[in-house]
């Protein structure tokens, strides 16, 4: 995902105060140690989590809470024509399990 220039403090702001009812969403919908870094030097955002079986990547895409909460954040971050972040699938280089 991709920040806006000058806006990292506010996107950490905004994500300390995350809402509950996005918190039980991404739960309930099978997420677990979500974790958000940021290249500061490109203002590149990268997430990891891990997802329980049975996660629907399309149902959370359409819920109302997940829709309202890139609504809120769009100012922030780079933007699909339907709101989402704009992301990029990476090409796994390594992986130690």
């Amino acid at each position: 995902m991709k920040l806006k220039p000058g806006c990292a403090e506010e996107y950490r702001r905004r994500h300390d105060a995350l809402w509950p009812e996005l918190a039980a969403l991404l739960r309930e919908s099978g997420i677990s140690d979500y974790a958000i870094f940021l290249d500061a030097g490109t203002n590149t955002l990268f997430a990891v989590q891990k997802l329980g079986s049975g996660f629907d990547a399309e149902a959370l895409r359409r819920h109302p809470v997940m829709r309202r909460w890139w609504a809120y954040m769009a100012d922030l971050m780079e933007v699909q024509p339907d709101g989402a972040p704009v992301e990029v699938e990476l090409d796994l280089m390594f992986y130690l399990p």
